[in-house]
């Protein structure tokens, strides 16, 4: 199947050729910025280096998304989810845990309406 085309970085000046919303390099300055100043403080604190190690060790045990294998599809596991999040008590124990990829990850927030909320 034939890839969409490149479009242009969306950093403002930037002429780089893209496959994302950012190029490489201004992708990692999008991902600083939004650790500043777009992400909640109180985030930081429950997702250290601790759930680090405990996310990669459950993706390396999980390679498949777990929603798509439901439903016959093979795609890669790409973010680890807590089913219970934490803001609402969850913990990072296993039993809480999903292995999915980035479209079963986006859809579940979406759903829930947790993610693109108004502040």
């Amino acid at each position: 199947m034939p890839r969409k085309p490149k479009r242009p970085c969306s950093w403002p000046g930037c002429p780089n050729l893209t496959e994302g919303r950012f190029c490489e390099e201004h992708q990692k300055e999008e991902n600083r910025r939004y650790e500043k100043y777009g992400r909640d403080p109180a985030v930081r604190r429950r997702y250290g280096r601790a759930w680090k190690r405990i996310r990669d060790k459950y993706a390396s045990e999980h390679p498949l998304c777990e929603q798509c294998l439901k439903e016959g599809r093979y795609v890669r596991t790409e973010e680890i989810h807590h089913k219970l999040p934490l803001s609402q008590g969850g913990t990072h124990e296993r039993g809480n845990l999903i292995a999915l990829c980035r479209s079963c990850h986006a859809k579940i927030h979406a759903e829930n309406g947790d993610r693109w909320h108004n502040r």
